[in-house]
């Protein structure tokens, strides 16, 4: 299988908290702590309860997961007709294989496990063994299964609830029902286990809510809420006698049980239906969860007895329409969504996600009449541009709406929308109502900001007053819609593009025409990369053009979409650009070459991505999806050969990425990557040229203060003596140097032998042993390897003891000078060999001087070094002159 793509690989998925599938909660004794389970399609997260802080994301399913479960031990989850167990959160332990449909529910039930399949099908598997212990089947058409539970202290007992509105007591050891319960005419929704033994709860999609006793087949109490069907329902269990009931149409209720009457309700607790909900053990907190993909903790403090959110974790509720990232560091980025709300998403942690909040015509409003029965809600947000310099001063985030004139102010340091809602006086004729704001860009500094206008209106705003500074053209700008405006990075020149293809450059403080360029096709956007002055021009006819605002021309062409562009973006070098269509690809186009270097395709369209100033990811966004997807760029940690694709080009799709960090989006365990095309990793040689000085990969340190020793020695010496301790350890005695080495014991003396010491006072030095045995073979490698090793006090002590009063001799030293004159023939480790030398002309100048032959051989080596070196100043003394020179000179 061919890798899809060479520089994008799938890294995670943000803005995924929950769907429609119920929550699971787990209380963990240890810890104790309660951690709620949530469903988002392909994997499951787990959040602590206390803070809402994830904990873990469970690993990629085949498909989409259809119901979760937990016990004390186990996360079970209902996968097609499969169903697995984790264990520790995440680590795959059992898996369960026999249900010929989906399964739909799942009931752990002690050293068991109860599923429910889309054939009404239920099988009680044994956990350890994963085998089913006994299989139950029920017609669809007469007991179509819909809810399972056990009740307490029935012993091997469980109730199955029907869409028909029958209950059945079934003993699953024995294989036997031991009871039915005719129903109340209504198909049951939700069942649950109520404080007090022998009564449940059921739920009916007639919004009836029946609290029945199921030891004498009797019914305790009857509520009906006015809202749908009930959809689950909850217990508090810490002193008060209430239930909690949620709704279709996401209202919660609160139940008195004694005084047998509605207390309290909590309205628009999500937009959608509340498909999960616990109440916590002995607290006055509930967890609900909806497909609004939202996670909600309640906590019941309020005088009526109500409650009030205490704490969320929410993503965007409709598919995003726009990314781009926010600031200089890579490490956030805004989304604006279908559902008018604009969030913000971090790449580090999913604690540092905040909500901007919904577009309003009027705030205080919307908090009053709440945000589900809001007629203040303004379209959703179609074009944003932001801008970090003035944040901590005043709106720094400038929005378009869908169909509306007025562009909207928003503060992403207080999160919030802002004070500001620019709409031009003109637009209030009746012939020119219908404008919609199309495009929107800020200056560098953050104080101004234009806009353009369907009507061909260009109009400029200070952000800080909201004060109308001018219009640009007399009296439109352009004479069709405006497609895109842009400034430049000096405030110097503004760039609008028109409809018809028209690309006009304005004076930006004068508003002044400058120039004017026109293209053959019609204009859908444009994207300026404000440091290059490269603009990309995309048109009706799926090409993109690269214009230089600086000369005004166009320098690329690049053809290859098939469907309209979406969205376009810059690398942070203006090397790359990328695109995406509506055709499902993804382009990377070099910019130099002016040629496609990658491209690959995905499941669902592109409408919106950003590349990020630091380069390390890609960001986007897809039809009919509400995740913001993360790309990581694979060039930043491996080398990646890119050459040009041919013009016909065919696209491998791109795995989507999941909420879980991927290491291989695209390629299958034990697949083969070796590619044809991919280039083997380049080794430097050692030496790239024997006419070049090559330095060693020594540190500084071990050779730079060698000539420094003395001094450093009278710095570091101890102003008073060491004190022995009074009961000194004993320790085994070491030779000084890089390497650990235990010191001979000495042979004790022989007092009959005579004490009168003949020849050399000091033996010969390690140094000396390689130096003369290299020199037999006229080759100093391995007296240079044994150098490196040595500390600059080493090599000190080395090169005292070439000298005969050191236990060397004249030999010695003129073979130490043919090691020098070696390595500066090879013309590597440059830097070594002169430190060396320096050290050995500073030890024994004066005995150099006074013997012929050191002499001879020390000319040799001065010949060598300047050989060497001449070559390399004459080099750097061009270099310098040129420099100098375009410095200097007028051009």
């Amino acid at each position: 299988m061919p890798v899809a793509s060479k520089i994008f690989e799938g890294y995670r998925a943000l803005g995924f908290v929950s769907n429609h599938v119920p929550l699971a909660v787990r209380y963990h004794k240890k810890h104790k702590e309660n951690y709620v389970v949530t469903c988002v399609g392909k994997s499951y997260h787990v959040y602590n309860v206390s803070k809402l802080g994830i904990v873990c994301v469970s690993d990629i399913h085949p498909d989409e997961i259809n119901c979760i479960a937990v016990d004390s031990k186990f996360v079970f989850t209902g996968c097609k007709n499969v169903i697995r167990a984790y264990t520790r959160w995440k680590q795959l332990a059992f898996t369960y294989e026999g249900h010929e449909k989906d399964i739909r529910l799942l009931l752990p039930f002690g050293e068991h496990l109860v599923s429910v399949d889309a054939d009404s099908t239920v099988k009680v598997w044994d956990m350890d063994a994963e085998v089913v212990y006994m299989e139950m089947t029920f017609n669809n058409s007469t007991f179509c299964v819909t809810t399972l539970m056990h009740p307490s202290t029935y012993l091997n007992k469980i109730l199955i609830g029907s869409k028909q509105g029958k209950l059945q007591l079934w003993n699953i050891r024995s294989d036997k029902m031991l009871y039915m319960f005719e129903g109340w005419n209504a198909g049951i929704t939700a069942t649950e286990q109520s404080p007090a033994i022998d009564v449940v709860a059921i739920g009916l999609d007639d919004g009836q809510i029946i609290l029945h006793n199921i030891k004498f087949d009797e019914t305790v109490i009857k509520f009906r809420q006015d809202w749908g069907p009930v959809t689950s329902i909850g217990f508090r269990t810490d002193g008060h006698p209430v239930m909690v009931t949620g709704s279709a149409v996401g209202h919660m209720a609160l139940w008195d049980l004694e005084q047998r009457k509605l207390s309290s309700q909590i309205r628009e607790a999500h937009t959608t239906s509340v498909t999960g909900m616990v109440c916590m053990a002995s607290e006055p907190l509930i967890v609900t969860s909806a497909a609004d993909n939202s996670l909600k903790v309640w906590i019941m403090d309020m005088p009526d007895g109500g409650g009030r959110l205490l704490n969320q974790r929410s993503g965007h509720s409709a598919p995003p329409s726009r990314l781009r990232h926010y600031g200089n560091d890579g490490k956030n980025i805004l989304s604006a969504g279908q559902d008018s709300t604009m969030r913000s998403f971090s790449t580090i942690h999913d604690k540092h996600y905040k909500s901007l909040g919904r577009a309003s015509y009027n705030k205080s409003e919307t908090r009053k009449t709440g945000l589900k029965k809001d007629k203040h809600m303004m379209p959703s947000v179609t074009h944003f541009v932001s801008e970090s310099s003035r944040q901590s001063d005043w709106d720094n985030i400038v929005a378009c709406h869908r169909g509306l004139s007025t562009a909207t102010t928003w503060s992403y340091q207080r999160s919030t929308m802002g004070q500001h809602r620019f709409r031009h006086d003109r637009f209030n004729s009746p012939a020119i109502h219908d404008a919609v704001a199309q495009a929107v860009d800020i200056s560098c500094c953050g104080n101004f900001t234009v806009i353009g206008y369907s009507t061909g209106h260009v109009d400029k705003y200070n952000l800080q007053s909201g004060i109308h500074r001018g219009s640009y053209g007399d009296p439109t700008a352009h004479n069709s819609c405006v497609r895109g405006v842009a400034i430049d990075g000096l405030n110097q020149v503004l760039i609008t593009a028109g409809g018809t293809g028209d690309i006009k450059f304005w004076k930006f403080k004068d508003r002044k025409l400058l120039n004017c360029l026109q293209l053959k096709s019609q204009i859908s956007q444009i994207c300026l990369h404000k440091e290059s002055s490269m603009m990309a021009v995309s048109q009706d006819d799926f090409s993109i053009m690269i214009v230089d605002i600086d000369t005004k021309r166009v320098v690329r062409t690049f053809h290859g979409h098939s469907n309209s562009i979406t969205d376009m973006t810059f690398s942070a070098d203006s090397r790359w650009l990328i695109t995406a269509a509506m055709d499902c690809s993804v382009r990377t186009w070099d910019m130099p070459t002016g040629r496609l270097v990658d491209c690959f395709a995905v499941d669902l369209a592109v409408t919106s991505l950003s590349m990020s100033p630091t380069g390390d990811f890609l960001v986007t966004a897809h039809v009919d999806d509400i995740g913001v997807y993360l790309w990581s760029n694979l060039t930043l940690f491996s080398h990646v050969a890119l050459k040009p694709l041919p013009t016909d080009f065919e696209p491998h799709t791109l795995a989507m990425p999941a909420t879980s960090k991927q290491t291989s989006g695209h390629v299958d365990d034990g697949e083969d990557l070796t590619d044809e095309e991919d280039v083997t990793d380049f080794k430097s040689p050692q030496q790239i040229s024997d006419e070049l000085v090559t330095l060693s990969l020594l540190p500084n340190s071990r050779w730079q203060n060698l000539l420094n020793l003395e001094t450093i020695r009278r710095k570091n010496k101890p102003k008073e003596p060491p004190k022995a301790p009074k009961a000194a350890p004993f320790f085994l005695p070491t030779v000084a140097g890089l390497e650990f080495k235990f010191a001979e014991a000495e042979a004790d003396e022989d007092k009959g032998t005579s004490k009168i010491i003949k020849g050399k006072l000091k033996p010969l030095s390690a140094l000396g042993k390689v130096l003369m045995q290299d020199a037999e073979d006229t080759n100093f490698d391995q007296t240079l390897q044994m150098m490196k090793k040595l500390g600059p006090s080493g090599i000190d002590i080395e090169v005292r003891s070439l000298e005969p009063d050191g236990g060397g001799s004249l030999e010695l030293m003129s073979c130490f000078l043919s090691f020098i004159c070696y390595v500066l023939t090879t013309r590597r480790d440059f830097e070594l060999a002169n430190a060396y030398l320096g050290l050995f002309l500073q030890v024994h100048g004066s005995l150099v001087a006074g013997e012929p032959t050191l002499v001879k051989e020390l000319e040799k080596v001065n010949e060598v070094q300047k050989e060497a070196w001449h070559e390399v100043q004459d080099l750097f003394t061009q270099n310098l002159c040129l420099v100098n020179y375009l410095r200097t000179a007028t051009i």
